[in-house]
């Protein structure tokens, strides 16, 4: 089993910049790709930033060009730097890991991320 701790939301002012941290820890052996996904009121689930345990980056249309996903793989912990955040950015921000023994993937509990003046 693995678990993942996420960390850094908060409320910001549109443009400003928030850093999202998640640690996983258990069974890490586990883990393949790490990602992140965003969930606004009334909407599903959607990725935001995903990268592989070789560094290769995916990003959502949306947040190119102002988002970083980044994964240090000593402390199991992957990053996302988001710059230039606009109202639409807000929502729950999920860390999620993919099992490389394909099963469901692991999920953490969540932060929220509010954009607002």
């Amino acid at each position: 089993q693995v678990q993942l701790v996420e960390s850094g939301g908060g409320l910001v002012q549109p443009g400003g910049s928030l850093r999202l941290s998640c640690e996983a820890s258990g069974s890490i052996f586990n883990i393949n790709a790490m990602g992140w996904y965003r969930q606004a009121p009334g909407e599903e689930r959607a990725l935001v930033a995903a990268i592989t345990s070789g560094g290769t980056t995916t990003y959502a249309d949306s947040v190119k060009g102002r988002f970083t996903i980044s994964r240090d793989s000593a402390e199991n912990t992957v990053h996302l730097r988001m710059d230039s955040l606009k109202p639409d950015d807000t929502g729950v921000y999920y860390c999620n890991a993919a099992r490389r023994d394909l099963g469901p993937p692991y999920w953490g509990q969540g932060t929220q991320v509010t954009v607002s003046s």
